[in-house]
């Protein structure tokens, strides 16, 4: 077996520790914080297995500029940070049609597919599996011709095997009093669930793998040494420590170790939003995508978190305003019943790759070098899939999955893709 030094402690990274350790290999995780801090923290909690279809749907090119000047809606850019992105997203619009949107969305099928039963599996036994709650994914609608206007996907998710019942007029008050009267087409989804707590949950995972024996390391990551076409150690603080592979899972700050291995990296932030209430007087009663607002509603342990907005303005920026008062203004209009003593705002870094798939896989010519980050909207939701695939190729098993789609070689000229 092999010492493994997996790079970041969120949900990739703990679940990739979580099975290395069951196939029997010594485990270290490192972060420069503790575990469930970052990305895995904030995010809507959503086991999303029938988020397939990817942002880039057809006439996202055409609408983009639209919503970017509309205040009202849930994209927004920090201008300055134009001249930076802007290529980027060139790149990131190509994909903006229907091949392209079908291409991706069967590529991610075979990892959210099943995510509720994968969670359930990694944290089987441990802690952790409290956190777990089964439940329907609902998408309210307006009415009936804004869902129709959403077809090309629902048809995608149909494709894919994934069944849903509609639910109009007033039997969406009767399935969720929450919800306002001017929602009147609802689209319940069952066989999915939520974290009431990721953060929590990502650090009762963490505390699993090092009472399994794992090691858990605070510090900076600076590099992957690798000697001779293999993997020697990994830089920390400006120590090496010794391994055998090392695992890259620091989700949108992946990008500088990932060039240092020769790989071009098309990886991009898009800062997301979520504020949560405390003292609510109603939950809603499973996680709610209000489509119109572009955010999910999620029940949690103590709160009601509301997560989404996209927001192009890098790693750096401190969060804006607009997006907070925005996703406050969608709930009133949402559920106008809704009430709360206390608000509390975060703001993070998804990591979106241009074709909005993550990298998943060893790094072609250097042996023990492996990639697992670029998630985009689907971090929590493939969390658990991402890392047994890692441990699969780690321990020389092939995983029953095309991995091609993921390679980490996938935008680098004249590299080629490691079985």
């Amino acid at each position: 077996m092999s010492k493994v030094i997996v790079i970041g402690a969120g949900i990739v990274g703990v679940s990739t520790a979580a099975w290395l350790l069951k196939d029997g290999h010594e485990v270290v995780l490192v972060d420069k914080q503790a575990p469930g801090e970052g990305t895995s923290f904030g995010n809507a909690g959503v086991l999303a297995s029938a988020s397939v279809v990817p942002v880039t749907v057809p006439g996202l090119a055409k609408k983009a500029p639209r919503l970017l000047f509309d205040p009202k809606e849930p994209l927004f850019l920090k201008w300055s940070y134009l001249p930076k992105i802007a290529p980027w997203l060139v790149k990131f619009l190509r994909n903006a049609n229907p091949a392209d949107t079908k291409r991706i969305a069967a590529a991610l099928a075979e990892i959210t597919r099943d995510s509720l039963a994968e969670h359930q599996s990694v944290a089987e036994g441990t802690p952790a599996a409290r956190f777990i709650e089964p439940a329907d994914y609902v998408f309210a609608y307006r009415d009936r011709a804004m869902f129709e206007g959403d077809a090309f996907g629902w048809e995608i998710r149909k494709s894919h095997g994934y069944d849903w019942e509609i639910l109009e007029g007033d039997e969406v008050q009767a399935y969720d009093p929450l919800l306002s009267p001017s929602i009147r087409h609802l689209v319940r989804v069952p066989g999915h669930g939520y974290i009431k707590d990721p953060g929590a949950y990502v650090k009762a995972l963490a505390d699993h793998v090092v009472a399994s024996g794992g090691t858990l390391l605070r510090g900076d990551v600076e590099d992957i040494v690798h000697v001779g076409g293999k993997v020697t150690g990994v830089r920390v603080d400006g120590e090496t420590v010794a391994c055998d592979v090392a695992i890259l899972a620091t989700g949108a700050w992946s990008a500088p170790i990932a060039r240092r291995l020769g790989l071009t990296v098309p990886l991009e932030s898009e800062r997301g939003y979520h504020l949560e209430f405390y003292g609510v007087n109603a939950m809603p009663r499973s996680p709610t995508s209000v489509v119109a607002g572009k955010f999910v509603a999620t029940p949690m342990e103590g709160r009601l978190r509301l997560a989404g907005i996209v927001e192009f303005g890098g790693l750096d920026a401190p969060p804006s305003r607009a997006p907070f008062e925005l996703l406050e203004e969608k709930i009133r209009a949402a559920m106008p019943g809704l009430t709360w003593t206390e608000r509390r705002e975060w703001m993070g870094h998804r990591p979106s790759l241009t074709d909005s798939l993550p990298m998943i896989g060893e790094v072609p010519g250097i042996a023990g070098a492996f990639l697992g980050f670029g998630h985009q909207h689907v971090g929590l939701t493939c969390g658990p899939r991402t890392g047994r695939l890692l441990a699969q190729l780690v321990s020389g098993r092939k995983p029953n999955v095309d991995m091609s789609s993921f390679a980490p070689s996938r935008f680098t000229p004249g590299a080629q893709a490691s079985g």
